[in-house]
Order: C-alpha cells, then structure tokens, then sequence
C-alpha cells in the first residue's frame, strides 16, 4: 500500500515555496516603484511593499525549513547530489539578504535615523533587489532538481501500470 501524498514531507516543500517567490519578487518591484513616487502615493506603496516583504521573508525560511526536510528524502534518488546543495546554499543566500531587508525595514522606524530614511529606503531596496536575483537562481535550481533528475517525483513506469 502506498503512502498518502500528503504525508511525503519533500512535498510539502513545493506546497511552501510558491508564495513567498511571488510576495518577495512582488515586494521588490513595490519597492522600486515606490522610491520614484512622491508623497502619500510613495507611503502606501512602501507600506504595501514592507508588508509584502515581511510575509515573503517569513515564507521563505518556512520553505528553507521544508526544503531541508526534503533533502533527506531527495538527495538519496537524484544523479548529482551538487546541484542540490547549490539549490540549498542560494535559498539561505536569498533568505538572509531578504531578512537584512527586513530588519533595515525595522531600522527606518526608529527615532534617531529618521534624517537618514531615504538612504535607508535605497539600500533596503538594493538589498531585495539581490536577493531577488538569488531567489530567481534559487528557482532556476530547484527546477533542475524537479524536472531533470525528478526530485521528489515518482517516475511511473514506462507501460503506466497501476496508474
């Protein structure tokens, strides 16, 4: 008898990873826009780029977490066990970069580095800007661990017998 798909833990990771790609690459752009406006319009996209930013990067290290109980199950079926861990070493690159996003987030809001918001706001930006980048490459990996050495896949048989 097989086991109920949903009580495979490396499929939880995919059921993970979605949002906060969305929310993260979503947050970015907000950001960026909201630098070049003005006034009340560049408030409310600052908002709404910080309260995507945070529900991304919180997303993030629960599919970190995910991934890492996927490893277990993964890295004893693919061909090349590297790619996976590069997969794992740009998903931490990406979360930390969009955690010192948030925490320079934090850092705005606070009394004594008021005169410096602006400056704060472009180098928060710069910094989601590369963790965007890490998180496309991260995607990128992960991809190749699911569609070219099917991590985390059962391949049928080649007749889809029992299917």
């Amino acid at each position: 008898m097989s086991e109920p798909t949903i009580l495979r833990t490396e499929l939880w990771h995919p059921l993970t990873v979605h949002f906060p790609i969305s929310f993260l690459l979503l947050a970015t752009v907000v950001k960026a826009v909201a630098l070049i406006l003005k006034g009340e319009r560049s408030v409310f996209w600052q908002k709404v780029g910080s309260f995507l930013l945070v529900l991304g990067a919180a997303g993030a290290w629960l599919a970190v977490y995910t991934g890492n109980l996927a490893e277990g199950t993964v890295a004893r079926k693919i061909c090349d066990p590297i790619l996976l861990k590069s997969h794992e070493l740009a998903s931490l690159n990406m979360a930390w970069l969009f955690t010192g996003a948030f925490v320079l987030e934090i850092v705005q809001h606070l009394n004594f580095l008021q005169k410096k918001v602006m400056v704060l706001r472009v180098l928060t930006t710069l910094i989601m800007v590369g963790g965007a980048g890490y998180l496309i490459y991260t995607s990128h990996l992960g991809a190749q661990v699911v569609y070219e050495q099917a991590g985390g896949v059962n391949v049928p048989p080649s007749d889809c017998a029992g299917l």
